[in-house]
């Protein structure tokens, strides 16, 4: 039975790791296939693109599996890494992100058009397979030496995510309120990093995922990193050409997605 429990575990593990190397595969077919195509959903959606769904419905249900999954895994498996106070920090992190994402996110939205069905689909099957690789990587597999809660790249990955956070979460403040109530349209966002770039909530998105990359030190973290990267720095790169078409009066020294290279 030991055996038999044994050879399951190594199997899963295996499971996670090559999941992790289709996600990082992924992440390259994405980031090539987004320098011809736009992804259809917010500014560039249309209703020629078929049936859509209310928008604050879409986000609670895309992004509700990346938060139920981890917690489920976090709160009822018993293994010597959830008991750990490193394991339960980094899940926690990745948890925060989506209690942020799934609840609190949608209620704030102003407006936004409705998301067509496949980016909806898309976005549900990427949140199950990442909250599942994620979540069980760090609750089951995890192992890490008992002075890592003091290690550089722990403590530095742990404070850049907070950092990305905080950008992500102040752009969208700046977005939700550049027009007032009964406006239409889109304006030139200004403060904070939009001071720099025109993907600021993007920019903090993609610091938050370095610095749990960082955190956790794993492949299968650092692949989610770099499909964070390839999927939303194009969508940044997107609408930043969109400002400069729309408005002839855009800083010309604001970049995309990266301060003063980008």
């Amino acid at each position: 039975m030991l055996s038999f429990l044994s050879g399951q575990s190594v199997a899963e593990e295996q499971l996670i790791f090559w999941m992790a190397v289709v996600l990082a595969f992924l992440a390259i077919f994405v980031v090539f296939l987004l320098q011809f195509m736009k992804a259809t959903y917010g500014r560039y959606s249309d209703p020629a693109h078929g049936k859509t769904i209310n928008v604050k419905v879409a986000w609670v249900l895309q992004e509700s599996p990346a938060l139920l999954i981890p917690l489920t895994l976090l709160l009822f498996t018993d293994s010597v890494q959830t008991k750990t106070t490193v394991n339960i920090i980094l899940c926690g992190l990745f948890i925060i992100h989506y209690v942020q994402r799934t609840l609190i996110f949608p209620c704030l939205i102003r407006g936004g058009k409705d998301t067509p069905m496949l980016p909806f689909v898309l976005a549900m099957f990427f949140c199950i397979f990442n909250g599942y690789m994620q979540g069980r990587y760090l609750t089951k597999y995890a192992e890490y030496p008992s002075n890592w809660i003091s290690d550089s790249r722990f403590l530095f990955g742990v404070c850049l995510f907070f950092v990305g956070m905080f950008i992500n979460l102040h752009s969208d403040y700046i977005l939700r309120n550049l027009r007032k109530p009964g406006e239409t349209g889109y304006k030139i966002p200004k403060g904070g990093m939009f001071n720099y770039i025109s993907g600021a909530n993007f920019f903090g998105e993609i610091v938050e995922w370095l610095g749990f990359a960082m955190a956790v030190w794993s492949f299968t973290a650092f692949s989610f990193f770099l499909f964070t990267l390839c999927n939303i720095g194009p969508r940044a790169c997107h609408h930043h050409r969109y400002y400069r078409e729309k408005f002839d009066d855009y800083p010309k020294s604001r970049k995309a997605v990266i301060p003063f290279i980008l």
